[in-house]
Order: C-alpha cells, then structure tokens, then sequence
C-alpha cells in the first residue's frame, strides 16, 4: 500500500478552475507504514499541463493513497487521520530533480500547504523571488492577485511577464536535472575562488625586483605611507565591491556586472569594455615580465636563440599559448595550476625572509648585513635621485597593488557569491599588505642603499665615513660619484642575494608572473562574455556563447589569446601599460562610485548585507581613484578618461532595452520627486505658463495628425498627456488595461514623442475625460489646456453622442481649462484602416516580447471621440501568437488585408502632414476675442520648432471701416510688446456684412433634422419632445441666436477667402452658453465655420493671461 501512487478523482461534470474538491477518506491504518515512494505517473508522461509547469486538479480517493507521505516528503502535518475528512484537496508532483512539490486543488500554481487551511494564498518562499537562470534552486510563481481576487466564474488573465517569455519552473527543473546528469559546474569557495586569485594578483614581479629600489628612494617612512595610500584606495575599493556584491545575487561578469546593475548599462558597458581589454593586455604584460626573465637566464648561460628581443617573442608566444591550454581545459585545471603557483610564492616570500635572518660575511660587500639599527635609520628617510619624487615612485608602486577584483571577475564560478567576495577580497588586501610592509621594513633594516660588492672596500678613513655601512667595517662612500652595481638603490635582484636559496627568488618571480598572466587569461573572457550575453554592443554576440559544463568562453579565451599574443609580439609595453593601469583604475573608480550613488538614490532595493561602507567614503575612494590615475601618468588618465567617454556616449546613444533596475533610475525618481515637490510651493507665474495639454488621441496611433500637431509645439517646452476614454459595457479588465498602457507607452518612446498615455475605463466620454480633467497630472505638471478632435461625422451618428461631446467642452471650461479642437476635412481616425494600428511592430519589439497585434474593425462612428474605438463592437482584438510564427502571422495579415479606399488612402496621406517638415507658407491667426492670449501663444510655439521655421504669422482680426488703420497699429504695437514676430496683420472691416443667401440656405438645411418645430404641436407635447431629446433647436433659440448664426457663415466665407493656401489655421473659436445653445446648434456653429478649409484649430484659452511684455 504504501508504493500506491494517489488516485485520479473520475467522472464528475467539468468544473471551475477555483472548484474545491474534498478529500474523500475512510478509517486507514497505513498511516504509519514505510514504503518507497511512487513514480508521479507510470508511464512517465506527463499531463498537458504539467509540460508548462503548471498542475492538474487533483483529488485522493484512495484511503491508503497518502499512508506513505512521509517518505515521499511531504510535511509531517499532509499525512492523514482515517477518522477525519479534512477539505485540504492536494496532489504530489514529481519535477524530475528528486523533489516533490504540492500543488493545489484549484490553482495552476505551484501550491505551499498554509496553515492547514483549504486556500491557495502561499506562504512566503524563497523560490517565489528567484529569476529565471536561479543557479541554486527553482523558480516559483506564487497565486496570482485575479487568482485569489477574482470572481469564482471568471477565467482570470494569463499573467505577463515584463521582460519577455521566459521558461516556466518545470522546464527550468529539467533543464538543471539534465545539467546535473552531465556532471554538474565546478563552483569555487572563498579561499580557492577569492582570497588565492586576490593574493596571486596582487604580489606581482613588484615585490621580487622593485620593491628593494622603492625603500632606497622614498625610505622605510615614505615607502609604508605609500603602501599605506594604495591600500588605502584598494580597501575603500574592496568595502565598495563586498557593498555592491552583497546587495543581491551576482551573476558572472565581475566588476562589468556590478558596475552595470549599479549604475545601469551606459557606464557599465563603457567600463566592461575597456576592463575586458585591459585585462587581455595585462596577459601580455606578465607573460613578457615572465620571458625578460627567462632571457636574462639564458643570457647569462650564453644560451639565446637569436637575439635579446626576438627571444622574448619566442618565450613569450610559447608561454601564452600553454596558459591558454590551462584555461581552455577548465575551470578545474586552471585552479589546480592557481594553488601550485601560490605554494611556489609563498615558499619565495618565506625564503626571504629566512634569509634575512641568515646574515654571511660573503654578503656584505654587496650590501646586505643583517638587521641593524643603524641600517634602519639611515634609511628610515628619502634618498630621491635621477629625478625621482614621491609621486613618480608612488605611481610605479601603486600597479602592484591592483588585482583585487581577481576573484570578483569570475563571480559566475564561486558558490556564493556574496558570502566569497567580500571575505576573500579583504582578507587578500590586509595580507598582501602587511607582506609588503613587511619587505619594505626588512629591506630598510637589512641592506644599505649603495655597496661595490668588492672585499677590499674596508674602512681606512674613520673621519670622512659616516655611513652606516662604516659602523659595521665598510666604506662604499665611492658609491656616491656612481657606478656601483649593489645596494638597494643598484640592484634589482637584491632580494636574490638576501634570501637563503637564490632560484626559489627566481621561482617566486616566474610563479608572480605566470599566477597573474593566468587570473587575467581567466577575468577577460569572462567579463567580455557576459558584456556579449547583454547585447549592449551590435555584433559581439558571437562571443557570448559558452560551452561545457561551465559554460567556458572558449570564443573569449581565442580572443583574448589573439590580443595578448600581438602585444607579445610588439613587446613594446612601456607606453601600453600606464594605460591598462588607468583602465583598472576607472573601474575601481567606478565601483566606488556606484555604492555612492546607489546609497545617495535612496532606493528600497539598496539593502548590501555587508554593512562597514560609507557613502562618503566611498566617494573619496572613487576621487582618490581619479587621483591616482593622473599621479600615475596624466596622458594616460585622458587617454582612459576620453575613451569611456566615448563609449559612454555610443551607448547613451543606442540606448539598449535593457532594465536592471540601476541607481540612476532610482536617483532619477527622487530628484523628478524633490523637483515636482518644489514647484507646488510656488504660485504660478504668467512669464512661465506652459500650454500643458491633455490630448483625446484614444491609442496614441489612431490619431497621428492630433498627436503630432500637439506634440509640435508641446515637445521641450510643456507636458503633454495623451487621454484614452475607453468605453465599457463588460467587466473591466484591468490587468488588460495595464497591458495596453505599458504597450502604448513603449510605443511612444519608440517613436520618440514626449508624452504620457493615460488610460481610463468609463461609461461614457464625458464621465470619462471628467475623470482625466480632474485627476491627470502632479502638482503644478497637470494639464491646463484640453485638445480634441472635430467630430466630423456627429450627423451620422447618436445625437447622444453629439450632447455628450459638447458637454465635455462645456466640462473643460467649468474647471478652467482651456480647449483646443483640430479639424481635418478627412477626419483624424485611421485605427479602422488595418496594418496601421501596431503599436509595436517585431522590429521594434525586444527580444523574448511576445509578438502581439492590435486589430481594430472599423466603427461607424470612427471619427468620434477615442472611446468609441473601444465599444463592445470595435474593442481591440489582442492576438496572442504562441501557436503563429512570424511569418505565419505576416501570411495571415496579407490574407486578411483589402486594398484602401481613394478616402482611406486621402486620410491616411493626410494624417501624416505634420509629421513632416512644412514648407513656405503662413500660419494665419484669426485673433478674435482676447482668451488671454493662448490663439497667439500656439502658433508662436510652432514657428519655434524646425519644423515650422519656414510659416510666417498672419494675424486677422475683426474691426470697423473707419478705424482699420487704428487697429493695425494697436494690434502691431502689441504684439512688437509680446516679442512675438508677424508678417501682416489684417483687420477685416466687412466681418459684421451679412452672408450671402445660398450659405444661409445651407445652414438652414443643416439644421432642418435638429429643430423641434414646437409650433406644428401642442405645448406640452414639445415640452415633454424638448426633455427627452434637450438637443432639439426651438425657435426662440435660432431666433435669439441669429446674429451669432450669421457671423460664423460669414467668418467661414472670409477664411476661404482669405486662408484659403494657409498651412495651418488657428482661430478663436465661439462659445456657447450652457443651458441656453442646444448642442446640436453649436455643432451647426462649429461645422459651417469650419467646413471645406485647410487644417483648423479652433483655440478659447480660459481667460486668464498667459502672455505678458513686462519683464
């Protein structure tokens, strides 16, 4: 019984997904029996769901099918009492990694049982908050909101996700499982992974062969404060790296990768590059340290090949291209190859200093007696000669202090990461640096800075002798006309001499070369592949690829080969290393800086678990980094400091779709938050309004010629909003909604428009923009100005529709906004024409975003306001491509596309007119009534942009015969006062001269279906007419409105007139009084005016100046 594997629950009527099954249980007394536990399913196969990581509704009805629960793993508390009948409906579920899960009996969610009770809300869980690649266990996804919120009947929303498609939790289990058959990665603890590549890195050839020349120019005092300096700038730099490297899971990369997750991918992609090749270089610099010595060998047994150079080359190539046969054969080897060299070093270093505990009489002559304090003293002080300084001495140590992101460069390969980095780094730096305070101390106490090596050098003048070397029965004072080859200051191998087995010196040098010529063959492929695998530069991604168990850049390593070996060959690196020294610099630099400008940000997510750093700190590390870089050489600080520049702007430039979450974003927020706080505690002042405008645009796509005007004289200069009323009959849908605002928004990034897009559901346009009126914006960034498109067709449609469009303009007004409305003879809705409705087209998509269309099907209102486009009729159909490819979708479109009507293809050529670049023409301004100026501001803002630079500014406005001249010279003295340049100025005297009769007739005939006629019925009738349809036009009003009615027939004969070639016409535009103008005479009034005319904006401010000529 206990091997039994749980039984299905059969037959039964298809049931809800969030249906409760319980568990039916009779008595058992398998409770306590022990068994193997069961395959999840005999054949092996899997259910349909189970292939996407989700789970089966599940329900036990087999009394014994939960005996064995212990031993299959569930929680002791899953077992059942046979006495009992629980609701706790829970099936097993075997991943195929030898891990069970429990899933739930209503949710497709992996299921954590909570508190015994029946729901499918999970307990908190590590797995929940995994990525995809989670290299320590599997990706969970928790019950989703609409799963837990919804409604029981409702089929919730498949969850997106915001960085594309990525593999569910079973297939990731299987793929790790199938990770884990092939053998598993090789991951490395702190010591072999850090603390040994630290301290490898760090004592270089420097330690061997120029340490003793330091503490002869600078002395003991100066040579430990500058060691204590460059410690001081690699400790700052490692607390910054263990802050940075504790704040969440590290990835492969190295100080590419915490660089880029801090500060985001311009300035990591800059640093990643250039660290890359430094570190390929950097092999190539060791590799020839190690073949000058190997020469030098060989010269002294008269043993070269050809000659001193070539020889170099020779040794050089064949010692490049066994490192590269270490790394290539793995991770594993190259480690192996990492803890013999650091055996053979530290014997070098300990030999030393046994050594200097063996003084020999044979020694003497050349410099070394042993500790003494009289050595001590005298080079206790400096002895700069040939012109060197502090600084010049500084800069030739402070190199051999560099390596400490040895171990942070192949952070992919450690096992923990965050735990490994900061202890191994640290550790790495006070050790090193107590072992070079301590050479510098032994070396000053031991050796004296000038010897002849010759015997016969005794003392024989006691007066003129006053070195120490005289004291102990030598005098070198020969040495100071020079020419003495011994001494700190003479002889580089002097540390040969002291030690008590020469060669081993010569090992130590060989092992410090070849160590840190390895470590940096390893960190170049390693950080320029996981640059490659962020796609932050076109065309690397060839050198993302890894292969074996380990993921190796073998591509990588044939690179950095290729480099490092045309370096070898130059084996000119005098002038190439004080570069590859700034190189590593600007990183540290960097880095520090990064923990500064993540713990200035102030984000939630800034939460390092290593706790001992300091922002300010950090920031004199980041400028003590700048420092040091020009100290060391300030052509080369410029040369470094130009080019990450450089590549920091390409990558500005490119801007790669990529979202890490950096502290610039986070620093961007707090700053656009503290700014937007500041401007509400100031009044606003007319020198500084803005026409800050919400936009009806619907989908931003559906109206090009309203999004491009407005975004003309908006862009740079005010905000603008785009305004989606979406019209719903159904249940809203949310989390759909929020689908479409991140997809439009993207897609005005994309198409580089300076706007917001803001989506509401409503029941109707005008409850709807009252929603947006009221609610868009923050504090003083809230819109001012409303701008909508004319309703061309209003009387095609609903007169419901034409009172609800009116009445929003009335809504504008009451809340003291102004209105702009613009009007195209061809109307401004393209969404019914299909392939012009793609928010986001595969080429603009990132990779691994679902392919997703919009179609909209045409509505027969579609040049009314933008919610219509979203009625149950029209919605937006959203078509999911994950059973289509590409070009199965494209065939489809092709299959389902119709040619375009000559009126499709006039709209669709129409609707692209601002787009372009406007040619010679006019913006004619009818400068009616004085709103406050906004008639004049607009087209002044457009005559500001590139576009709009060729249109001049004709100003119309109305007068008298007999005072023409009079108003042209008020109107030019006042607008000479705004600044605002014109090229005429018309006064028309005949605006008040009656229509003519066939325009009247017209108007008349628009008006016919409108009118109530409330004197072919009975009072009551047209009372009761008048209330049901307020629309209706009585006489009274036609009456009471007709020199109103006149005036727009006659504005319109004088704008074809006059504006007949304009580009564009901006004109005050008429009101209506509320409750007395019935919406469908204003309609009439807006039409006639507007009928038959170039582009037309219709512009009423809210009255209040927004033009001022006082400074």
């Amino acid at each position: 019984m206990s091997g039994q594997k749980p039984a299905l629950k059969s037959g039964g009527s298809p049931q809800s997904r969030f249906q409760v099954d319980l568990v039916t249980e009779a008595a058992s007394t398998a409770s306590g029996e022990r068994g193997a536990p069961g395959p999840a399913s005999s054949d092996g196969s899997k259910p349909p769901e189970e292939s996407k990581g989700r789970f089966r509704v599940v329900g036990f009805l087999d009394p014994g099918g939960l005996g064995s629960a212990m031993d299959i793993g569930l929680p002791p508390d899953v077992s059942h009492n046979g006495d009992t009948v629980k609701s706790d409906s829970v099936s097993l579920h075997s991943t195929g990694t030898g891990q069970t899960h429990i899933s739930d009996s209503h949710s497709n969610t992996y299921y954590m049982r909570t508190f015994g009770h029946n729901t499918i809300d999970a307990v908190p869980n590590i797995d929940f908050y995994r990525q995809t690649a989670a290299p320590f266990g599997e990706k969970l996804t928790r019950p989703s909101l609409s799963e837990l919120h919804d409604e029981l009947d409702k089929e919730p929303f498949e969850e997106g996700l915001a960085n594309g498609e990525e593999p569910t939790a079973a297939e990731e289990a299987a793929a790790m499982a199938a990770k884990e058959a092939k053998g598993g990665s090789v991951k490395f603890g702190w010591v072999t992974g850090v603390l040994i590549r630290c301290m490898l890195n760090i004592w270089g050839v420097m330690l061997f062969i120029r340490m003793s020349w330091i503490v002869g120019q600078a002395g003991v005092g100066l040579t430990i404060a500058i060691i204590a300096m460059a410690t001081l700038v690699t400790t700052i730099t490692g607390l910054s790296t263990s802050a940075i490297a504790t704040n969440g899971f590290v990835r492969g990369g190295g100080a590419y990768y915490l660089i880029s997750r801090s500060l985001g991918p311009e300035f990591g992609g800059s640093i990643g590059l250039i660290f890359a090749f430094a570190n390929a270089v950097a092999v190539a610099m060791y590799v020839v340290g190690f073949a000058e010595t190997v020469v030098e060998l060989l010269n002294d047994v008269d043993a070269l090949m050809t000659d001193e150079l070539n020889d170099i080359r020779i040794v050089g190539t064949l010692t490049v291209i066994l490192l590269l046969g270490i790394s290539v054969a793995g991770m594993e080897w190259e480690a192996k190859a990492q803890i013999v060299l650091l055996v053979i070093l530290l014997g070098a270093i300990a030999n030393y200093f046994i050594g200097t505990f063996i003084p020999m009489e044979s020694k003497e002559p050349k410099g070394f007696f042993g500790y003494n304090t009289a050595i001590l003293l005298e080079n206790m002080g400096p002895d700069f000669r040939e012109d060197e300084t502090f600084f010049s001495v500084f800069a030739i140590f402070f190199p051999a202090a560099t390596g400490i992101l040895a171990g942070a460069n192949i952070s992919g390969d450690l096992a923990d990461p965050q735990s490994a980095i900061p202890k191994g780094t640290l550790l790495a730096i006070l050790i090193t640096g107590i072992t070079y305070v301590a050479v510098a101390f032994s070396t000053g106490a031991c050796i004296v800075r000038d010897a002849t090596g010759d015997h016969n050098d005794t003392v024989s003048d006691t007066v003129n002798c006053t070195d120490a070397a005289c004291t102990l029965g030598y005098d070198f004072s020969i040495c100071r006309e020079g020419g003495c080859q011994y001494g700190l200051m003479n002889d580089f191998q002097v540390m040969s001499l002291v030690s008590g087995f020469g060669p081993l010196i010569t090992a130590g040098i060989f092992s410090a070369t070849l160590s840190s010529a390895l470590a940096s063959l390893v960190s170049a492929p390693k950080v320029f592949q996981a640059l490659c695998k962020d796609n932050i530069y076109p065309g690397l991604g060839v050198f993302a690829k890894g292969y074996g168990k380990n993921n190796e850049p073998l591509r990588g390593y044939v690179l950095t080969f290729c480099i490092g070996l045309a370096f070898i060959l130059i084996a000119e690196l005098n002038i190439i290393a004080p570069i590859i020294s700034n190189f590593f610099l600007a990183s540290y630099a960097l880095i520090n800086f990064s923990v500064f400008h993540a713990s200035l940000a102030n984000s939630p997510g800034w939460r390092p678990s290593f706790k001992y750093y300091n922002k300010w700190v950090s920031l004199v590390g980041a400028v003590l980094c700048c420092v040091v870089m020009f100290v060391i050489n300030w052509w080369a600080a410029l040369v470094t400091l130009l080019i990450v520049l450089a590549l920091y702007i390409y990558v500005s430039y490119k801007k790669p779709d990529v979202n890490w979450g950096s502290s610039t974003q986070a620093l961007i927020y707090n700053q656009a938050l503290t700014h937007a706080l500041h401007l509400t505690g100031v009044e606003d002042h007319v020198k500084n309004f803005r026409p800050q405008c919400l936009v009806l645009t619907g989908y931003p796509n559906s109206r090009p010629a309203l999004l491009h005007l407005v975004h003309s004289f908006t862009k740079n200069v005010g905000l603008m909003v785009c305004g989606h009323v979406r019209t719903v009959s159904r249940r809203p849908n949310f989390k759909e909604l929020a689908q479409d605002h991140t997809r439009c928004q993207r897609w005005l990034h994309k198409k580089r428009i300076k706007a917001f897009y803001t989506p509401v559901l409503s029941d109707s346009l005008r409850h709807g923009t009252q929603f947006l009126l009221q609610a868009t914006g923050l504090g003083r960034l809230k819109p001012n100005t409303l701008v909508m498109g004319f309703k061309n067709n209003w009387s095609e449609g609903e007169m419901r529709d034409v009172e609800s469009y009116v009445n929003t303009i009335h809504d504008a007004f009451d809340l003291q906004f102004g209105v702009v409305i613009l009007r195209l003879q061809d109307g401004l809705d393209i969404s019914h024409i299909q392939g012009q409705d793609e928010l986001l087209s595969s080429q603009e998509k990132p990779a691994g975003v679902k392919e997703v269309v919009v179609m909209v099907t045409k509505d027969s209102d579609s040049d009314s306001c933008p919610s219509k486009t979203t009625s149950n009729q029209s919605s937006p159909l959203i078509l999911r491509g994950e059973g289509l490819g590409l070009e199965e979708r494209k065939k489809e479109r092709k299959k389902t596309k119709s040619p375009l009507s000559l009126a499709d293809q006039r709209l669709l050529e129409n609707s692209q007119q601002f787009k372009k670049k406007q040619g010679k023409g006019t913006i004619d301004v009818w400068w009616l009534f004085d709103d406050g100026g906004l008639t004049l501001l607009i087209p002044y803002l457009l005559t500001n942009k590139k576009k709009w630079g060729d249109c001049r500014i004709r100003v119309f406005i109305g007068g008298k015969i007999n005072r023409i001249d009079h108003d042209r010279r008020a109107m030019a003295t006042l607008l000479s006062r705004f600044r605002i340049d014109f090229s005429d100025i018309n006064v028309l005297g005949d605006i008040n001269t009656k229509p003519k009769k066939h325009n009247k007739l017209s108007f008349k005939e628009l008006i016919e279906p409108y009118r109530l006629k409330e004197d072919d019925m009975e009072q009551e009738a047209a009372e009761r007419l008048k209330a049901q349809e307020p629309w209706r036009i009585t006489d009274n009003e036609l009456e009471l409105y007709k020199a109103k009615t006149n005036r727009q027939i006659r504005l319109n004969e004088l704008l074809k007139e006059h504006s007949s070639t304009a580009k564009l016409i901006v004109m005050s535009m008429p009101l209506a009084r509320k409750g007395t103008v019935s919406s469908s005479l204003y309609m009439c009034w807006l039409e006639t005016l507007s009928k038959d005319l170039p582009p037309l904006l219709l512009v009423r401010g809210n009255h209040q100046s927004v033009l001022t000529f006082y400074s």
